[in-house]
């Protein structure tokens, strides 16, 4: 068989049903064994993160994939997209013209794995238990227009809100939201190690070496009661630590499936190979940028920031590094969502080292101005290093800059990202949920995810909220357009590209279609064994 591109657009899941059923029926194949996916994702327990797979602190798209296996929500988003469904509740709305009182009724008899009854008061202790968390990571912000939980009966939570907040449905689907058992999860503190509970598709079994993950083993939750059919009896996720030995795994058909992340290169030789491995394309909605610590001194001047926004060449960056895997973005929200503008482009146009000079001289910054980028070596993909070497040159060819590049691994990156430590560093941002506000606010908004010193008033106090107020999300385009003009004239973050997602099957595995949604999260219950296309 020829090995084939199988190119998925957005719109193929809003032409299918969404599938309503009970969990736990037996329907799908497991006769073949476990479906096995490799991943380059490490799950390390460390001094900096000892609680690696605790709702209430992690934040973070591989370890979100294996909590949203695990951990049930009272909403989740459907087989292909559109607006979040019940999952763990029978329903869900807002009872107020305002939006800022949400109700859900749990679905009757849902159990925890360990046979445990799940009750609203289970949910209130969850959602209680992130907020007094509170962790530093900056999941918490997902819940911060919580204002109070109320529970009524064994079945009602009610959710008091602080302001309106039209996207608060899309919150609850995120695995901070989710279902813990009070007996496992301390009110007051983090669950360490890499065990989970909860009442998801799935349980879990973890196998570790040296505080490393070397397995996940999703085994079928007989007790599962929610909206999803389990198409397979068990998946093992097992993480490489490189694209290029998951590859050889997969040649060799020791495991089926491998994801996130592919190097360009591999995604270019299966695209034209031939074999039993079959390459799927779909859309979606990551993106990278550069992010600054605005109060380094130097950068801390507006005008060295809008340089570099005016001196880099997003199109020769994507051509030469990702090539058709990618392509280049003039915003924080990407070109498919509803309120997507092209500030930075409208801002700054085609790259010219005049117009930079001249923003320099006007703000009397001495040239050449030094500085050192940072990015991860182990979290986006091989090709982060080449794309930083090439943010490099591009910069450095203007004469008006003298960069550095220093790569990080995530680990020592991501604490030392939070706590100030670099000027310009690399970040990528899987979505919790597809809609503007969620590129938006977690950069912006007080307790920002990046822990950036950046505060626009006007941002926080007035156009997040007013976005918020809108649940036709059309209706909320001129607040979203207005924040992302000001962060192209602010340019606290420089957004560089949006990228694709690929996935590479042996082709005796069956829903690869709707394997990965827009969001970039692992649907593992939709695999089976079978023939494919």
């Amino acid at each position: 068989m020829n090995r084939k591109t199988l190119v998925l657009p957005a719109v193929i899941g809003l032409l299918a049903p969404v599938l309503a059923a009970c969990g736990g029926s037996d329907s799908g194949s497991g006769s073949g064994g476990a479906i096995v996916v490799g991943t380059t994702d490490q799950f390390k327990v460390s001094s900096d993160d000892p609680a690696p797979l605790d709702p209430a602190a992690t934040y973070d798209v591989g370890t979100w994939n294996i909590l949203r296996q695990t951990v049930q929500t009272l909403m989740i988003q459907p087989r292909g997209e559109g607006d979040p469904v019940p999952e763990a509740a029978e329903k869900c709305g807002f009872t107020d013209t305002g939006n800022e009182r949400y109700v859900c009724t749990l679905r009757e008899g849902l159990k925890f794995a360990d046979g445990d009854t799940i009750t609203a008061a289970d949910v209130k202790y969850s959602i209680d238990r992130a907020l007094k968390i509170n962790d530093p990571g900056g999941v918490v912000a997902l819940l911060s227009t919580v204002d109070t939980v109320e529970t009524k009966g064994d079945r009602e939570i009610i959710f008091h809100l602080k302001t309106a907040d039209a996207t608060f449905p899309y919150k609850l689907t995120t695995p901070v939201a989710g279902i813990v058992n009070p007996d496992d999860y301390a009110a007051d503190k983090l669950r360490g190690g890499f065990q989970v509970s909860g009442s998801g598709p799935y349980t879990l079994q973890a196998e570790e070496k040296d505080g490393k993950l070397v397995k996940a083993v999703f085994t079928k939750n007989p007790s599962y009661k929610g909206s999803l059919q389990v198409n397979n009896n068990k998946v093992e996720l097992r993480p490489f630590d490189d694209a290029e030995t998951m590859g050889d795994a997969l040649d060799k058909g020791d495991i089926d499936l491998m994801t996130r992340a592919m190097s360009p290169d591999q995604i270019q030789a299966l695209s034209t190979a031939d074999g039993d491995v079959d390459l799927v394309e779909m859309s979606g909605l990551e993106i990278r940028y550069l992010a600054f610590n605005t109060d380094a001194p130097s950068v801390e001047s507006k005008a060295v920031r809008q340089a570099m926004a005016q001196v880099i060449n997003r199109s020769e960056l994507v051509s030469k590094v990702y090539g058709t895997q990618a392509e280049p973005l003039y915003s924080l929200v990407p070109a498919s969502l509803t309120g997507h503008s092209n500030a930075f482009f409208n801002t700054y146009g085609e790259p010219s080292v005049a117009k930079a000079r001249a923003l320099l001289t006007r703000a009397n910054i001495t040239t050449p101005v030094k500085l050192t980028l940072y990015y991860t070596t182990d979290h986006y993909g091989s090709a982060t290093k080449k794309e930083f070497e090439l943010l490099r040159r591009q910069l450095n060819d203007s004469g008006l800059f003298d960069v550095g590049i220093k790569g990080v691994p995530w680990s020592t990156f991501r604490p030392a990202e939070q706590e100030g430590e670099y000027e310009v560093y690399g970040m990528g941002w899987f979505p919790d949920f597809p809609d503007a506000d969620n590129f938006l606010a977690p950069f912006l908004d007080k307790d920002n995810f990046l822990g950036s010193p950046y505060a626009n008033s006007e941002i926080r106090n007035s156009l997040i909220p007013q976005s918020r107020r809108e649940a036709d999300r059309q209706s909320a385009v001129t607040s979203l357009t207005d924040i992302q003009d000001i962060v192209a004239e602010d340019v606290p973050v420089i957004p560089l590209w949006q990228g694709r997602q690929y996935l590479a099957v042996r082709d005796n595995v069956t829903g690869t279609a709707y394997a990965l949604n827009s969001s970039s999260t692992l649907q593992l219950w939709e695999l089976g064994r079978g023939v494919s296309g």
